[in-house]
């Protein structure tokens, strides 16, 4: 009787709060939403943040209540469109965007100013003179982004991060992770872009980096539909109004239009 009476009193014990959690559950329990679920669960689960929420169920609470549209998952793409589309009986188009590094200034291209043998992450030799690169406006190259993205998408090649379009899904991570704010998200199209980030005078830009532009807006004056312009000496593509004529990187003597 020693030991089996304490054996009863734990075993009655556990029975009486077994019941009444399982009472507290039924007389507590939160009303789920059904529409709430089948969109969180027609989203991918990367919760990488680029809807402009925590992640994928804070997004699926969203497009539930109304507060979100539901074409802003792109690590979805096409297909995750479609499934929303189909289950909110509305037409969804997925918004295609890739991550492009607005920055041509490799190592054959950019010296640099210093040896740096610090903490190796751009977020950390941002912090002295802006980075070793004599450019302070381009690329570092010691691949923050690359760590941040999920898909194998982004690399560092000869000293400049390079995206991989075919395996970018524009989950934005890599956007979020640079220091220097030169990886941007354009549409999935084919259309120019201008691979450099430095907005000062082209003499200044000769002497430190051989890719870079220099402002001479050649590509603005032989752009037939005025998508490409220079503002504070430095081009720019608008892809609203691009029509993949290519005559902006034939001009441009920098070659930093591609």
């Amino acid at each position: 009787m020693e030991i089996l009476l304490p054996i009863l009193i734990v075993g009655a014990i556990g029975l009486i709060a077994g019941v009444g959690l399982s009472i507290a559950s039924v007389l507590m329990q939160v009303p789920v939403d059904e529409t709430e679920q089948k969109i969180r669960d027609a989203l991918p689960g990367a919760n990488c943040g680029a809807c402009g929420y925590s992640g994928c169920d804070g997004y699926a609470a969203a497009i539930a209540k109304g507060e979100a549209p539901p074409d802003r998952c792109a690590p979805g793409g096409a297909e995750t469109a479609a499934a929303l589309s189909q289950l909110l009986g509305v037409e969804v188009v997925a918004k295609q965007r890739r991550a492009v590094v607005a920055c041509g200034g490799d190592c054959d291209a950019v010296g640099q100013k210093m040896d740096y043998h610090g903490v190796q992450t751009c977020a950390a030799a941002n912090q002295l003179y802006r980075g070793p690169s004599d450019c302070g406006y381009g690329c570092i190259g010691l691949g923050d982004c690359v760590r941040e993205c999920e898909y194998d998408a982004i690399s560092v090649q000869n000293g400049v991060a390079v995206v991989d379009p075919a395996a970018c899904t524009g989950c934005e991570r890599c956007v979020k992770a640079c220091p220097k704010g030169i990886i941007v998200l354009k549409p999935a199209e084919p259309h120019p872009v201008v691979r450099c980030s430095n907005p000062q005078k082209g003499a200044v830009v000769r002497k430190i980096c051989k890719k870079g532009c220099i402002g001479c807006m050649k590509c603005e004056r032989v752009c037939p539909t005025g998508a490409a312009s220079v503002k504070n000496h430095l081009a720019s593509i608008d892809p609203a109004l691009c029509t993949n004529c290519g005559a902006c990187v034939e001009a441009c003597p920098q070659h930093c239009i591609q």
